[in-house]
């Protein structure tokens, strides 16, 4: 089903300015101008499907994909932010996105309890039965790559081939307390993912990128945390 249109910047009339809701806005034309549509499409825990518990935010190719290509974002605000820079090449190769928001982030959500990545993978195998794309390569990034290397262990039959990129689908407990990462377990990194304070989001920009930006003022940071980064602490 379409979406419908993003409601209006504030019910008092005031225009409230957000670099985090602007950025968004550029990358959904950019997914558009690529020839991509979005859906909402409603998931049912039983037989009933009136009964949705589960809606899966995806964006599909306009025409039937005959190279279908599933892209899977790492923890951020939604899988816009992550693919944006990446279609036009991916589609020029001769693939055709589908990119899913993994429940949790962006517009999917549940009102099931689970959180465990074979609940992320069934939910994204039912949303690619749903729009009639039964075998498909799958691209994995980071959280994304947990969740890929699931569909490809639950749905072999569906995934044809899987690239993961920097997922530590291997990663125990006691590599964290080894040193191999710059974090002392599990709970910390948790909250290195999820930034709650400008400080947090430099210190997660400083160990993930190469080449990180040299100035990020506090007020586009706070924008970020409270329009994106804080609807992912439900995940976890």
């Amino acid at each position: 089903m379409p979406l419908p249109p993003p409601p209006a910047a504030g019910s008092s009339g005031r225009c409230v300015l957000s670099f985090a809701a602007a950025r968004d806005r550029c990358f959904s034309r950019r997914f558009l101008r690529a020839g991509l549509r979005p859906l909402a499409i409603p998931l049912p825990a039983g037989l009933d499907p009136a009964e949705a518990t589960t809606t899966v935010h995806i964006w599909v190719p306009s025409r039937p994909p005959r190279n279908p290509l599933l892209l899977l974002h790492g923890f951020g605000a939604s899988a816009t932010w992550q693919w944006a820079p990446y279609l036009r090449p991916l589609i020029v190769a001769g693939f055709d996105p589908i990119v899913p928001d993994l429940v949790f982030f962006g517009g999917s959500c549940t009102r099931l309890p689970d959180r465990s990545d074979a609940f992320q993978a069934s939910t994204i195998k039912a949303a690619m039965d749903a729009i009639g794309v039964p075998r498909f390569g799958l691209v994995g990034v980071s959280y994304g790559g947990f969740v890929g290397y699931r569909m490809a262990a639950m749905f072999p039959e569906a995934v044809e081939r899987v690239a993961m990129i920097c997922a530590g689908v291997c990663l125990e407990e006691k590599d964290l307390a080894e040193g191999l990462f710059p974090v002392a377990g599990v709970g910390e990194a948790a909250a290195l993912l999820v930034p709650r304070r400008p400080e947090e989001v430099r210190r997660l920009v400083r160990l993930t990128f190469v080449r990180p930006p040299l100035i990020m003022p506090s007020c586009f940071l706070w924008d970020y945390i409270k329009g994106c980064a804080v609807q992912t602490l439900i995940v976890i």
